[in-house]
């Protein structure tokens, strides 16, 4: 075998290779002899096919399955012999149109492209701002007060809705006088202050009665998911049928029981509340941190992307969404996706894959085993039997894959924290839980 390499761009490559015809026509000949021990021809008994016949009803896929073995196999060979690191898959293109040159060998060229150099860049002038919080009794109160509303119960109430109130409403919207696809309902419910309705229905609602009925002007936002009537001024007319308000439960024994406290205590519930809301703290905490790292590496790293990573990236994440729409209830042929749409998430998600894997390599950031088995057990606290979920990722290796990944993450943000200029932030735990509004 004979190859050659030829520099088409900065990461495309052409490998040239052929292959002598005698090596393929001698791997074709052994291939149909063991296929003439074990192939059923009618009036033949098995292995007593005459080996002609075996080679014009079989040659022809034998001959296309050998060709095509024995491209990759010297394709392999050859990027092993020029020690090259291959990113995505090769372009495999016949040499001649497919006839076989003088020499009497099998040619063809590859094209592809090598996965770039990355320098990484001086990660001492990256900014990273650090939340300083912890978990408050005020903390653990809200949680306890959202579990609460969770299990409250609604009684009529005759007096102006308030919020937290649950209203039923029937409403009828017009926009120059003409109705609008979905300004209209009956026995429309909502609560009030949850943020499910426009702020001007919401204001509109609070203080109405049960009986009462209203006309208000509602300006729809220019950004409104509704395109019809983004940006346009509608009239509603809205009578409210009912008003609940919520009762909620007293925190007591009852209560903690419920939750699943076997002793009854208030302050059990509170203690695991707090354990939980630490863990949540901690897992927060490790995401915003991690953001701002990647952030920084990948802005202060220059490479040269290869082109076909990020289109099966590209493509994947096309393929992930229209997969989310469909679980959603659309239908596959109202899906208009394109790769394009995603390509500048694909670069990103390309870059840094690439960065952390030369950083991991370079400063020697794999997994440790003692970190991957203190995120499983830690990961296991939330479950009834601990000590079964443990086993169950131990029974198998590829179970611990994502906690593998996790612990290499993690190692990655402690590097970057140590050498970045780090700046600590105090804030609260609701405002850091808290996404900001759109």
């Amino acid at each position: 075998m004979q190859s050659t390499l030829e520099t088409l761009g900065q990461l495309e490559r052409r490998l040239s290779v052929a292959v002598p015809l005698a090596q393929i026509e001698g791997e074709v000949g052994r291939r149909l002899t063991r296929l003439a021990r074990t192939v059923k021809v009618p009036g033949f008994r098995p292995g007593k096919v005459p080996m002609k016949m075996v080679a014009q009803q079989y040659g022809a896929q034998v001959r296309s399955d050998v060709i095509s073995d024995a491209v990759q196999s010297s394709f392999n060979e050859a990027v092993r012999e020029q020690n090259l690191r291959v990113a995505g898959y090769p372009r495999i293109e016949p040499r001649n149109d497919g006839a076989p040159p003088a020499d009497g060998a099998l040619e063809f060229s590859a094209v592809f492209e090598v996965y770039p150099e990355i320098v990484l860049g001086d990660i001492g002038t990256v900014v990273i701002e650090r939340p300083v919080v912890e978990v408050t009794a005020a903390d653990v109160d809200r949680t306890l007060d959202v579990l609460r509303r969770q299990r409250a119960e609604y009684d009529s109430v005759f007096t102006g809705a308030e919020r937290d109130d649950r209203v039923n409403v029937d409403f009828r919207g017009v926009i120059d006088g003409v109705e609008f696809p979905g300004g209209q309902a009956k026995d429309f419910a909502f609560t009030v202050g949850e943020g499910r309705m426009l702020p001007e229905f919401e204001a509109a609602v609070s203080g109405m009665a049960a009986g009462e009925s209203k006309t208000f002007s509602l300006t729809f936002p220019a950004d409104y998911h509704g395109k019809d009537v983004a940006g346009k001024t509608a009239q509603f007319t809205i009578t409210v049928n009912e008003v609940s308000r919520p009762k909620l439960p007293p925190l007591d024994g009852a209560f903690a029981t419920a939750f699943g406290m076997k002793s009854g205590r208030v302050e059990d519930l509170r203690a695991e509340v707090e354990s939980n809301l630490k863990l949540e703290l901690k897992r927060k905490l490790e995401a915003v941190l991690k953001d701002q790292a990647m952030k920084g590496l990948r802005a202060n790293t220059q490479l040269t992307l290869p082109k076909s990573l990020v289109d099966m990236e590209a493509v994947q994440l096309m393929r992930r969404m229209a997969g989310n729409l469909q679980q959603q209830g659309m239908k596959p042929e109202d899906i208009k996706l394109t790769p394009d749409l995603f390509r500048t998430q694909a670069e990103d998600r390309v870059a840094l894959g690439l960065i952390l894997s030369e950083l991991v390599r370079a400063e020697n950031l794999n997994a440790r085993p003692e970190q991957v088995k203190a995120m499983v057990q830690e990961a296991a606290q939330t479950y009834e039997q601990p000590e079964a979920v443990v086993r169950w990722h131990y029974e198998k290796p590829e179970r611990l894959s994502e906690f593998e990944g996790l612990a290499v993450e993690h190692n990655v943000l402690e590097w970057v924290i140590a050498k970045a200029k780090v700046s600590d932030v105090p804030t609260s735990f609701e405002a850091l839980m808290t996404p900001p509004k759109s």
